[in-house]
């Protein structure tokens, strides 16, 4: 794993000094320890920043083709670089090195842009090409690598990080309030935004060709198309499954350096411990933690599938004081991020680094295989949806949520004020709701007035609606599925999993994200994902032969930190220093925070959740957009 960066000064010509690229590139140390490579021809400059996987002796970058005319700078793994070497040398090409960099090299002077589709793998590309005089920025299907960018008429930017952009003099930090909004809602800035109005990213499975002239083009390589086949039978399935988790498992094997796998004792995890442990001849590494909070403790899990494949297995406890590397968290977002779940994936990615450099996780089989709860809850809300007229809903369940207590103590079965809410709204905007960490009320409650009259009549759910809609053939819960992967997958959790293991120098790779396997499970349908309240059922059903019954059938916790307690516990001092100090709060209403604070505080609603989304955003704005820290960032 890797960082890239660079610039291109297309506007004015201007030679682009090495120091620059190297002082963007100083900021992605910790993606690359191992070593670092510039390269400056003109107004063209690319950085990189490594950490060595495959080749350590020859996978320097940025790397060249032969006569020097295109450079490449590349941040992640080609799976199948060893089948594309063969079919280049067929082809004539011949090579120096047997890294993946220098595939891409040649792969690029054989297909041109169509050799992005040949990829298989975790990748941000950027690649110059002298001959045409472009810049290629390229990002894998489902956004594992991240790559921004900014743009203006004199210039192109870019890196694997924004820390990266912002060490370039002149680049603006305009706060966009659309992304503000929506990391309010969401936790999240989703893509193409970032928090800053010149900033933006690149999107999983595009390609940008920026050109002399001016001109970027964009153009989107690859999608996740949901097909459901009916005419095959669950033992089909199965059959499918086992066969393309086991080759996805097995690619992501190619390491010359040592590799384990995070392993929380859940489904995904277990599965792909499960899978290494059948390919490997030699005991697999594993990596847990825990906390003290015996509900949110999953390490008896964990530790009972370690000893089930004779792993060796380390574990770690996180204890509240651990929470304040919240603050260490500012430095690696870059921008908001409110996923509270940072904190255990930032300490099992520590952890992890102590006995390998690559890591296989379990993310992705939630999304694939509707694993996750809501969706339980999601489809029997429609099925109701669908039995009563969309203006009887409104007359009927409206009031009723009006009334109804907001019991945020309870199991979510008994929360029915967020049931009726639901309800009476249409699908698509009842889901919105369920997964926002703040409604629309609660953000006009928060934000500034000159905010809410800068953001007019935007919607954060408007972005759902467009990948909702987009797909309207599907059944419904399909259509959930494809919305998720294209934000909260993307966004939240495959950008927590690459900063948290960026920040110890760990490479994770994602076996369950293989595009080969996303389009079996695109096939399969839904009923066979989510079967008699049951989530994950073909998933589980492909697993029998290699997980015990108890991992199978094992209520799912997922990676939650016991927040509420936290912030009425050891992480009250810290919270309430960040949240209430500083007189610099230029986007909020202060006394909407101190509400929740104190609502919070005197147990008369949990409001973990959006004090958690503001002592992330605080942190944020005082590390990076604060006069004072901007200075010395």
């Amino acid at each position: 794993m890797c960082g890239i960066c660079g610039v291109w000064n297309r506007g004015t010509g201007e030679a682009v000094r090495p120091e620059l690229i190297k002082a963007m590139a100083d900021r992605l140390i910790h993606r690359g320890p191992d070593e670092e490579g510039v390269f400056v021809h003109g107004p063209v400059g690319l950085g990189h920043r490594r950490l060595s996987i495959i080749d350590l002796e020859g996978g320097h970058q940025p790397m060249p083709n032969e006569d020097r005319t295109i450079w490449v700078a590349f941040n992640g793994e080609i799976y199948n670089f060893l089948e594309l070497h063969h079919e280049l040398e067929s082809k004539g090409h011949r090579f120096k090195t047997r890294s993946d960099t220098e595939v891409l090299v040649h792969a690029y002077e054989e297909y041109g842009l169509q050799c992005f589709p040949r990829l298989r793998g975790m990748f941000a590309i950027a690649l110059w090409d002298q001959r045409r005089h472009q810049l290629i920025l390229a990002r894998d299907r489902v956004g594992k690598k991240p790559l921004y960018y900014y743009l203006d008429a004199d210039r192109v930017v870019f890196g694997s990080e924004i820390k990266a952009l912002l060490a370039v003099p002149g680049i603006p930090r305009e706060v966009d309030f659309e992304a503000l909004s929506d990391y309010f809602s969401l936790l999240y800035v989703p893509a193409p935004k970032s928090i800053y109005k010149g900033i933006r990213k690149v999107r999983p499975g595009h390609v940008l060709v920026c050109s002399e002239e001016g001109s970027l083009v964009e153009q989107q390589y690859w999608d996740l198309e949901f097909d459901p086949d009916d005419r095959l039978a669950l033992p089909q399935w199965t059959e499918r499954l086992d066969a393309v988790l086991t080759d996805a498992v097995k690619a992501r094997l190619i390491s010359d350096v040592p590799l384990g796998a995070f392993l929380s004792g859940g489904l995904d995890s277990s599965a792909v411990v499960g899978v290494m442990s059948h390919i490997l001849d030699h005991p697999v590494r594993t990596a847990s933690i825990g906390f003290e909070e015996e509900r949110f403790n999953e390490l008896a899990y964990a530790r009972t599938v370690a000893e089930w494949f004779h792993t060796d297995h380390t574990e770690r406890v996180v204890r509240p004081d651990a929470a304040k590397v919240v603050e260490e968290l500012a430095w690696f977002y870059d921008e908001p991020f409110a996923d509270s779940s940072a904190v255990p994936t930032f300490y099992v990615s520590q952890a992890a680094r102590q006995c390998v450099t690559v890591a296989l996780s379990g993310d992705g089989g939630d999304e694939n295989f509707a694993g996750y709860r809501r969706y339980r809850f999601d489809a029997r809300e429609e099925a109701l949806r669908r039995w009563v007229p969309p203006v009887l809903r409104q007359w009927v369940f409206r009031p009723l949520a009006h009334l109804y207590p907001k019991l945020d103590w309870a199991p979510r079965v008994f929360r029915a004020k967020a049931t009726f809410e639901s309800l009476a709204c249409s699908h698509v905007e009842g889901y919105f709701r369920s997964v926002s960490g703040m409604s629309p009320e609660m953000k006009s409650q928060l934000l500034h007035g000159d905010v809410l009259r800068a953001l007019g009549d935007y919607r954060t759910q408007d972005l759902f609606e467009t990948y909702y809609r987009k797909h309207s053939h599907l059944d419904a819960m399909s259509r959930i599925l494809y919305l998720d992967i294209k934000t909260y997958l993307t966004d939240d959790i495959l950008v927590k999993v690459d900063r948290a293991s960026m920040a110890h120098s760990l490479e994770v790779r994602a076996p369950l994200l293989d595009h080969h396997l996303m389009e079996c499970a695109a096939r399969i349908p839904w009923h066979l994902k989510l079967h008699r309240g049951e989530g994950k059922y073909v998933f589980k059903e492909t697993l029998k032969r290699i997980l015990p019954d108890n991992i199978l059938r094992r209520p799912k916790m997922g990676f939650a930190i016991p927040l509420a307690e936290w912030l009425r516990g050891d992480l009250k001092p810290l919270a309430q220093d960040i949240l209430f100090s500083s007189q610099d709060q230029p986007f909020v209403n202060p006394q909407t925070v101190l509400q929740w604070w104190n609502e919070h505080q005197k147990g008369i609603r949990d409001r973990s959740t959006p004090l958690w989304i503001m002592l992330m955003f605080q942190l944020w704005h005082n590390r990076w957009h604060r006069a004072d820290s901007v200075a010395s960032g």
